[in-house]
């Protein structure tokens, strides 16, 4: 029995043991994987320098280098919405009293929008019922003669004309409206 015990008690400190070495070994070689060599070579630095390298995933998202111009920065955007608004209302897409910015406030880029008040027009849906179903925003404007559930969440655009009219041509009817705002975008200059 004491044979047993102390055989038992060797093998249990000789796997402690190999274990310990075995991880020394693997943390002694660095590590491993894709970009493993720039990992090590930040391990290297001294604990008063900074890391090239920043544990922030926010940073690691590269940032476009012409946002500032793209349509829908903050301050490009309502450049644009004012530059639309006339072009929009003598084309029939906005009422004489609407503008383009106060259209365009649920939305969180521009081409949604635009594709939007298209597709309103093309399908003859009503422009506040489609802005909520895309947004999934309720503003002040009735809503009460909307199909379906309103503003629950954001939908895309083919299936919230789906829902105001299932008989329209909602693939083709979003695909053509959203051409028509990359188009409007693309004559602005934007």
């Amino acid at each position: 029995m004491k044979k047993a015990f102390l055989v038992v008690a060797v093998s249990i400190v000789s796997a402690g043991l190999f274990l310990t070495v075995g991880a020394e070994r693997a943390g002694a070689q660095g590590p491993a994987g894709a970009g493993a060599s720039g990992a090590a070579q930040g391990n290297s630095n001294s604990s008063g320098s900074k890391s090239s390298h920043s544990l922030n995933p926010i940073k690691w998202v590269k940032k476009d280098k012409d946002s500032k111009n793209s349509a829908n920065s903050n301050g490009s955007r309502s450049e644009i919405e004012q530059k639309l608004t006339p072009k929009l209302q003598t084309q029939g897409i906005l009422p004489a009293n609407a503008t383009a910015t106060d259209a365009c406030a649920p939305f969180t880029v521009l081409n949604e929008c635009l594709a939007a008040l298209h597709a309103s027009r093309n399908l003859g849906l009503e422009f506040n019922c489609l802005r909520a179903k895309v947004t999934g925003v309720q503003t002040n404007a009735d809503l009460s003669g909307c199909k379906g559930s309103v503003g629950d969440k954001a939908q895309s655009l083919n299936k919230a004309i789906h829902e105001l009219n299932p008989s329209a041509d909602a693939k083709g009817g979003a695909k053509n409206a959203e051409q028509q705002a990359k188009d409007d975008l693309k004559n602005l200059g934007a």
